[in-house]
């Protein structure tokens, strides 16, 4: 059961949230928050148990027992995240009027490096972590959480309002004209 979207205080706040992997949400405000993960002691147990479960015979009572024991860590792990998504958004929902979450797209961040038989993936490895910290970071439950919670609805092309940020003067530097007639202007100095 979904809850009812919470009301925002009225203020006129606005906040922006970074998405990130060392830190899950940047908020515009200073405030970092990331999803807590298993406590050092859990984790060395963990790789005790994968260790256990690797040595273990196919089949055997130890096999399932040390699986037990790694799902259940796992599942601690994904309870953690979810709490803190559903703590964060309800926080962010009561303090700010406005939430305004960069546009990622997740799939396509965490699609797969491996390539083909005729063009191999570079960095796979490396690749297959970054997309492992990403899912571990709950950067789409949050976002979901969020519409739900704050549930304005309002939603933007990002190239639209990109220009509505330039329109306003948010984005746009104005370089100085040179102040030798010779040389020429600036690349990307805007000209009167």
């Amino acid at each position: 059961m979904i809850p009812p979207p919470i009301d925002g205080p009225g203020t006129g706040a606005v906040v922006g949230v970074d998405r990130g992997v060392a830190v899950s949400a940047a908020l515009s405000t200073g405030e970092p928050s990331s999803v807590p993960g298993l406590r050092e002691t859990e984790a060395e147990r963990q790789g005790r148990l994968q260790r256990r479960l690797a040595r273990a015979a196919q089949g055997s009572n130890r096999r399932k027992r040390a699986k037990i024991a790694i799902a259940r860590l796992k599942a601690r792990q994904t309870n953690r995240r979810k709490d803190w998504v559903e703590k964060t958004s309800t926080d962010l929902a009561r303090r700010f009027d406005l939430i305004r979450l960069e546009d990622l797209k997740i799939g396509d961040m965490v699609r797969s490096a491996r390539g083909t038989i005729a063009a191999p993936g570079v960095n796979v490895r490396a690749k297959a972590g970054l997309n492992r910290s990403i899912h571990a970071a709950g950067w789409g439950r949050l976002a979901t959480r969020l519409e739900h919670e704050a549930a304005c609805g309002h939603t933007d092309h990002a190239d639209v309002n990109a220009a509505k940020n330039i329109a306003a003067g948010r984005a746009v530097t104005c370089l100085p004209r040179p102040t030798d007639p010779d040389r020429p202007p600036l690349r990307g100095a805007l000209q009167p």
